[in-house]
């Protein structure tokens, strides 16, 4: 019994608290109940039985009751054999009750509870009918836990009166309750009955169940006979005391999110139009710009949302707008790119690579002012975008080009008289005046430059190194400075302009003592005469 006690006590502290949000009598109905019950048991006949159970049911919330009942009844039929058995019945039990909104004037509802029963057999089966397990023995009364399982529904008269019809199923942990053991099934009864119940409040009831009485909805102004006035899907009751939004606005704070949006999807604050304090109002970040309501900055780029979307139209969403690799932020703020245009200013290179890999200027097309575009010089002519003369030669860049000269080359910006320009890569076969294919690649380079300065004329110069005799070294020089001028002449250079001559191995600019000082006195030079 003190278990039994014990758990109840619990069960009313669990679900008792919200019943303390107004006064316990606003919230309490009484009734009574006289049902007719049908024991389930190890007999199948069975002889009038009832019970009578009077009850207090209070309001836990929204479609929840407590209900807690005491009842007296009897449990009474016959053996097999035609014999008689009676029983007093006493439960005490407490019930949940489920009961949502179905009509104002009927409430149907469910209900699953515990408690615990006092029974007594006073008649004993007169027939000798009794089955008894070995090592049992049938006691004439005793305690039992009871579960009962049900449902009903309530009708009501008026403000304060309904009739309430009920059945339930009332299972015993019991063997007992007929003076009848047999060890299982354990014995319970089936009630069916009907009473009435008191509601307390009837003076100020709250129709609509929504938690608020009539009389404070009348003061707020909302829709007593409707939970939720302003259909936002929050009851009247929370958006009052819980959340304080307005009962009678779906949208409290007017940012296109109702209230049960803000409150249960998007987090937001039902009472603030712009939860996040980026100026841009909870409704626009949710339904035009799919931003989040709860970040000033969305997407992390260090611009809040409002920045982006109303300044500087760059998307909130992405923190590089433009994709060139750069942040939004960046671009704004430290190099002073526009965050919309990859390449800000229309050179063919993209900011990114301007500002990292190029160090050029992304706001200039051309960072050196030599009138080529940065990505001209980056691309098609491999010179210094950040220099203006790139082989320092004193001819810019520019007009290298213009002239047909290489701007990556000093020794064709300027060709001084009397000055040598040995001709790298001009090679011939041994012992012969032949050139060789691969020296084509040089004596194009040595034709430009001829275009490139018309005016001037050149002595072509063949040397070799000192091996074998001299005469056929100055011999076999002059050929191959002929072989050269010839070339050139071939190629359209007026033949007044060249003179061949053969050196041999008379000047030397390396030591012939090594192969590789012999390698360098085997040459063909330039050199201006005009």
């Amino acid at each position: 019994m003190k278990r039994i006690t014990l758990l109840l006590v619990l069960l009313l502290a669990l679900t008792g608290t919200k019943a303390q949000e107004t006064t316990f009598w606003d919230r309490l109905e009484t009734g009574a109940h006289a049902n007719y019950v049908l024991p389930m048991n190890d007999f199948e006949e069975h002889t009038f039985s009832y019970l009578l159970r009077a009850y207090g049911r209070y309001s836990l919330g929204a479609f929840l009751y407590g209900d807690f009942g005491i009842g007296f009844g009897t449990n009474s039929g016959k053996d097999l054999d035609g014999g008689e058995y009676s029983s007093i019945l006493l439960p005490v039990d407490y019930r949940v009750v489920f009961a949502p909104e179905f009509h104002r004037a009927i409430q149907p509802y469910v209900f699953a509870g515990l408690g615990g029963m006092y029974y007594s057999n006073t008649k004993e089966i007169n027939s000798g009918y009794r089955m008894i397990p070995r090592g049992q023995s049938v006691e004439k009364s005793g305690l039992t836990l009871v579960v009962p399982l049900g449902g009903g529904s309530m009708f009501k008269i008026n403000d304060w009166w309904s009739v309430d019809v009920q059945a339930a199923y009332n299972q015993s942990l019991t063997d007992n309750l007929n003076y009848y053991m047999d060890g299982s099934p354990k014995d319970g009864y089936l009630s069916i009955g009907a009473g009435v119940t008191y509601n307390h409040k009837w003076l100020d009831p709250d129709d609509d169940r929504d938690g608020l009485l009539d009389s404070e909805e009348k003061a707020l102004g909302t829709d007593p006979l409707n939970p939720d006035t302003d259909g936002d899907g929050l009851n009247d009751f929370e958006e009052v005391n819980t959340y304080k939004t307005n009962p009678l606005k779906a949208d409290s704070d007017d940012d296109r999110i109702n209230d049960n949006g803000e409150i249960k999807q998007y987090k937001t604050n039902p009472l603030k139009a712009d939860t996040d304090g980026d100026k841009l109002n909870d409704g626009d970040e949710v339904f035009t710009y799919k931003t989040d309501p709860l970040k000033v900055d969305t997407d992390g780029d260090k611009l809040s949302d409002y920045d982006e979307v109303m300044t500087h139209k760059t998307s909130p969403l992405d923190t590089d707008t433009d994709r060139d690799k750069l942040s939004d932020f960046d671009e704004l703020m430290t190099y002073k790119t526009n965050p919309l245009k990859a390449d800000t200013d229309g050179d063919g290179l993209n900011d990114f690579d301007e500002v990292m890999t190029y160090k050029t200027n992304a706001l200039e097309t051309d960072s050196d002012g030599d009138t080529l575009s940065d990505y001209a010089e980056v691309m098609t002519y491999k010179t210094n975008p950040l220099n203006k003369d790139t082989d320092g030669g004193s001819v810019t860049d520019d007009a290298e080009i213009k002239r047909g000269s290489d701007p990556k080359d000093a020794e064709d910006d300027v060709v001084k008289v009397g000055v040598a320009m040995v001709l790298e890569g001009i090679t011939f076969k041994t012992g012969s005046a032949e050139i060789t294919p691969e020296s084509e690649t040089r004596l194009l380079k040595a034709l430009n430059t001829l275009n490139v300065f018309p005016e001037i004329s050149v002595e072509i110069a063949g040397h070799t190194d000192n091996v074998g005799k001299k005469a056929a070294n100055v011999k076999l020089s002059q050929k191959r400075a002929e072989s050269v001028r010839d070339w050139f002449i071939s190629k359209g250079i007026d033949k007044t302009r060249l003179s061949a001559k053969g050196y041999g191995p008379d000047k030397p600019i390396a030591d012939n003592a090594t192969d590789e000082g012999k390698a360098k006195n085997r040459r063909i030079e330039f050199v201006r005469t005009k």
